[in-house]
């Protein structure tokens, strides 16, 4: 079958590519930046790849005819606060005009668990995307999922935040909640396992693991797995901007996302049916269990995808806006040195945040991702997904990768912190086997230059730092 995968690079997209593939089917891969799509060599190959923004004006010259069935996996949530409903109606009302134009038999959208009499914002515009579908000229399959428990999933690594770095919680009413956590290998087998089966064909259908939890009793149950002590203090009362920015300063997510979370952690989120189940033959994990797999990707490095690499839990939405490195109005900061082993230093290069840290001055950039954090920014926290793979588009603590080439041996950085100005770092190794790194800083107002010129001697002490070890961390090892 020939198949469209909407959110390609998304979460969910990058994990139902390969079972796609190992089944024997084409994939169209539509993404709204082509340089985002982290394929190996040998997955590009076997694979078409199309820019569409559903978002925006439809355009339809370059979209392709004859498909067979698609994937709708668009979701805004973590963009906005206050319109991403109204983003998701218009992306849904556009795929429809898009799929309209095609020969497709079937469409099949992951969304929420709406059961509940009064939604979510988040949730509603779940269903209100759901009715939309429903208008298409296709048959719709719609698959209805709570928390998903995987390795780099949002809610995994909140939960993980949580445990792993509060052993005493002051913890809001809502973690009294219940809700039905479903393991990401198991999303991964009900939306694979309903392509193409008629008896799914326009139906909507809740998926869910075999446990009805409540919010605390999920972080009890981590923390028992990892051999964590956990103090669960419960609060009567906690507004929800209180509980956002609770989530917001001690977790890794953004405090877009932790608003549109805290709505939604209100809800009771437990599936009504489990027809699906029987339907495909497919009995979901533990909670339990779908931890303990996701450590075991977490140990081996095999984290396939991480809802931080998304743009939207970020500063900036579209790469190709920021990748030409301005010059003009800017200052610089270029220090260059030679190399006697230019692979070890691409190495280095490639290892370069998260835990390996930033090779110089680690103490200085904790305090300045803490004080990004206070003001609003990203911080450290958002670490890396891959301790020695970089893919254009990944977070980088509180960095975008706008390019990662290493067979050019270039890498450049956007900084997403909160600053009064835009700030770009970038690594090359040219052929003079000189190691050059550049600190471009482009400010705005008087407030701009102010800030580039008070840090300058913290610049002089950790770029020189770093290029000096990244020069030679492990040819001495």
């Amino acid at each position: 079958m020939k198949i469209l995968l909407t959110g390609a690079n998304g979460y969910i997209g990058m994990r139902l590519l390969p079972e796609l593939l190992e089944n024997g089917h084409h994939v169209i891969c539509a993404v709204r930046d082509k340089n985002r799509l982290p394929l190996d060599p040998e997955t590009t190959k076997r694979v078409s790849v199309i820019e569409v923004d559903f978002a925006e004006e439809v355009n339809l010259d370059s979209f392709p005819k004859d498909i067979d069935a698609a994937y709708y996996l668009i979701h805004s949530m973590s963009s906005s606060t206050t319109d991403f409903d109204e983003m998701e109606a218009r992306s849904a009302e556009n795929f429809n005009k898009y799929i309209a134009k095609t020969s497709v038999k079937q469409v099949i959208y992951l969304s929420g668990i709406v059961n509940e009499q009064e939604l979510s914002k988040h949730l509603s515009s779940r269903k209100k995307v759901e009715d939309i579908l429903y208008q298409g000229s296709y048959h719709l399959t719609v698959l209805r999922a709570g928390i998903v428990v995987g390795s780099g999933s949002s809610s995994f690594e909140i939960i993980r935040d949580l445990c792993e770095k509060l052993p005493i919680m002051i913890a809001p009413k809502w973690l009294e909640t219940k809700t039905q956590p479903i393991a990401v290998r198991d999303v991964i087998a009900f939306l694979y396992g309903v392509l193409d089966n008629e008896k799914c064909f326009d139906q909507s259908f809740d998926i869910g693991g075999p446990d009805v939890l409540t919010y605390k009793e999920m972080l009890l149950k981590y923390s028992k797995i990892r051999g964590l002590k956990l103090w669960i203090i419960p609060v009567p009362v906690m507004s929800p901007r209180l509980s956002s920015y609770w989530l917001y300063f001690v977790t890794s997510t953004s405090y877009k996302l932790a608003v549109n979370l805290v709505d939604s952690m209100k809800m009771e989120v437990v599936a009504t049916d489990n027809n699906l189940q029987k339907i495909l033959n497919i009995q979901p994990i533990t909670y339990e269990k779908a931890i303990e797999r996701a450590f075991v990707k977490i140990e081996q490095n095999l984290v396939i995808s991480s809802w931080k690499d998304s743009l939207a839990a970020g500063r900036i939405t579209n790469l190709k806006e920021y990748i030409q490195v301005p010059t003009f109005g800017c200052l610089k900061d270029r220090k260059v040195l030679e190399v006697k082993n230019p692979e070890a230093a691409l190495d280095n290069i490639w290892s370069i945040g998260g835990e390996n840290g930033w090779y110089y001055g680690n103490r200085l950039w904790q305090i300045r991702g803490f004080m990004d954090k206070m003001v609003g920014g990203v911080g450290l926290r958002r670490g890396r997904t891959d301790p020695k793979k970089i893919h254009t588009g990944d977070a980088l603590d509180f960095w975008r990768v706008l390019y990662a080439d290493r067979e050019n041996k270039r890498l450049l950085l956007f900084a997403e912190m909160k600053l009064p100005g835009e700030a770009w770092l970038e690594f090359c190794i040219n052929d003079k086997n000189e190691l050059i790194q550049t600190a471009t800083f482009r400010p705005k107002g008087i407030w701009g230059r102010l800030y580039w010129y008070a840090m300058l001697p913290f610049h002089h002490f950790i770029f020189n730092g770093m290029i000096r070890n990244i020069s030679k961390v492990k040819e001495t090892s």
